[in-house]
């Protein structure tokens, strides 16, 4: 059996190696580094892929994510809502612009933000929602799109853990995660499920003055050069990420399917076990798990264990060489970053439950079936001892 990794993301270059190594010569032949005809080619091709108007490439996921909300022309004490289990960047954002985050709790079930929670939360000083679609499986845009208009607030995607993911409404209408709301941000980071061989991001929008703006602020706010129309920074995708990135988009669905594949292996293992909760797939084509819907691209596949000890779980697979991680062991409204005096424990008990009970096994898109095999074997050993 071949080495168990939780992500192999060398196994995934061999199939693209051809294409990969001849397109990185002929940047470096040509020299073209920075903003080269391949960052405009990727670009192009992962408009025509999302089907949205603009995609705005940058320099990484958090830099996405923060110039998205530079867009929107928001301001020092404005109010912003996002999750609390998440990775510490959607909020670390938020801080840095001096605007106010406000944290909320999740769903029990997707783990993606609530939207009750964000209805309490809602203040005359709430300009913006930052969902999260974690793990690779859309939050409920559909209501909070209309939350967001008859509240006048703006919506930011965080789709770095989601990107090829579909969201059906309940119309049956379907679109790629990321295209729906004011804006969106995503994260290339060598994990993802489109991710390039350093760091890199992309800000998505269908709206024209938006883009516009974008397109200034990832550059030092110039449209012309030297012409500083407006406060920027310096956030560019270079051409040899876009090069591996542009190689890897025609199997982004493909590597998908493989994920969503592993997933329904594990699942077969663990979906009647009383101490085991498989991930939750939420969808109007099928009804809470199948195998045929969409939704869901496991960026994890991340389990709730019950009435087990998920720490010495965690310790029993990595004494198996099983690699396996806690997303998120701290909840953000708990980490000394962004604790404040406004956050009431009683508003946040999914959260401080799941930070209890989480763990995410390997998943990518070179998962074999002897691997799958003894990863579950030894997960069952452990809750059933």
């Amino acid at each position: 059996m071949r080495k168990i990794q939780m992500v192999d993301l060398k196994g995934q270059y061999n199939a693209i190696k051809a294409v990969v190594n001849s397109d990185i010569q002929e940047i470096i032949d040509n020299t073209s580094f920075i903003n080269g005809p391949k960052v405009h080619e990727f670009q192009k091709n992962l408009e025509t892929y999302l089907d949205v108007k603009h995609v705005i490439p940058c320099a990484n996921g958090t830099d996405a994510l923060q110039i998205a909300m530079m867009s929107l022309g928001l301001k020092p004490g404005d109010e912003v809502i996002t999750a609390d289990f998440t990775f510490a960047a959607t909020v670390e954002v938020i801080a840095l612009l001096q605007l106010t985050p406000v944290l909320v709790d999740v769903n029990p079930d997707d783990f993606n933000i609530n939207i009750e929670a964000i209805k309490k939360a809602i203040t005359p000083k709430t300009k913006a929602i930052v969902p999260v679609h974690l793990f690779g499986q859309c939050a409920d845009m559909e209501a909070i799109m209309e939350l967001a208009k008859a509240r006048n607030l703006y919506v930011i995607e965080d789709n770095a853990q989601a990107i090829g993911a579909n969201f059906t409404y309940k119309n049956g209408k379907k679109v790629k995660a990321g295209t729906i709301g004011h804006v969106s941000s995503t994260s290339f980071f060598p994990s993802k499920n489109l991710g390039c061989y350093g760091d890199g991001g992309a800000i998505f929008t269908n709206d024209d003055a938006l883009a516009h703006s974008i397109r200034g602020i990832v550059n030092h706010g110039m449209y012309e050069r030297y012409h500083h129309d407006v406060v920027g920074v310096n956030s560019r995708l270079d051409s040899i990420q876009a090069a591996v990135l542009n190689a890897k988009l025609p199997h982004l669905d493909t590597y998908n399917k493989a994920r969503q594949a592993a997933a329904m292996k594990y699942d077969a293992v663990f979906k009647n076990h009383e101490k085991i909760e498989i991930p939750f797939r939420k969808s109007v084509d099928c009804e809470g798990n199948c195998s045929t819907c969409d939704c869901h691209v496991f960026h994890q596949y991340t389990l709730k264990i019950k009435n087990s000890d998920r720490d010495g779980l965690v310790k029993f697979l990595n004494s198996h060489d099983i690699p396996c991680g806690v997303y998120y062991p701290i909840p953000l409204h708990k980490q000394k970053a962004y604790a404040d005096e406004r956050y009431n424990e009683a508003d946040f008990p999914i959260t401080n439950e799941l930070i209890q009970n989480v763990i995410s096994l390997p998943m990518h898109t070179e998962l074999d079936d002897d691997q799958i095999k003894f990863i579950t074997s030894k997960v069952l050993e452990f809750i059933n001892g």
